[in-house]
């Protein structure tokens, strides 16, 4: 596991630095663990130049030990202690009009692929992704997603 601390530390110094750099006056809140856990699962379905870029920018080596770190990051982050709480949850929406190559993100980081209709009906799914994420953290957080207008074109993932 030291090999993904050591990735997260590399990654967590190299965001804060950019996010400081173009807004230097203003405060920064980010969970790096959060982005590159979720960048982690894109990751995971990864290939060729796409799969080389993302490790370089994750500071991964490449292979599968880098999922198998998550996994146990996963487990230590979510075993439950009497001093806190700690709880990182994870899932996956796509659009429900693509065809997602078959990924293993639920082996590695306890997350499912949920097909949703981006195009079609944004409001909804904004509407139920921040409800999961209430679910998640017992209504610790609300409207986390105001806005869905990500797109991502990965050619890799889609078939």
């Amino acid at each position: 596991m030291s090999t993904v601390s050591s990735s997260n530390t590399a990654f967590a110094l190299e965001l804060f630095r950019t996010l400081s750099q173009a807004n230097p006056a203003g405060n920064i809140f980010v969970s790096p663990l959060s982005i590159s856990s979720a960048l982690a699962m894109v990751y995971l379905g990864a290939k060729g130049d796409t799969a080389a870029q993302m490790a370089q920018a994750l500071s991964f080596s490449s292979g599968e030990g880098v999922h198998a770190d998550f996994q146990k990051l996963n487990a230590d982050i979510n075993s439950p202690s009497a001093s806190y709480i700690l709880k990182l949850a994870n899932r996956l929406y796509g659009e429900n009009t693509a065809h997602f190559l078959p990924v293993t993100t639920q082996k590695y980081y306890q997350a499912d692929l949920k097909a949703v209709d981006f195009i079609g009906a944004p409001e909804a799914c904004r509407a139920e992704i921040n409800s999961w994420v209430e679910q998640q953290t017992e209504i610790l957080c609300c409207d986390v997603l105001l806005i869905i207008k990500l797109y991502f074109s990965l050619e890799h993932f889609i078939t």
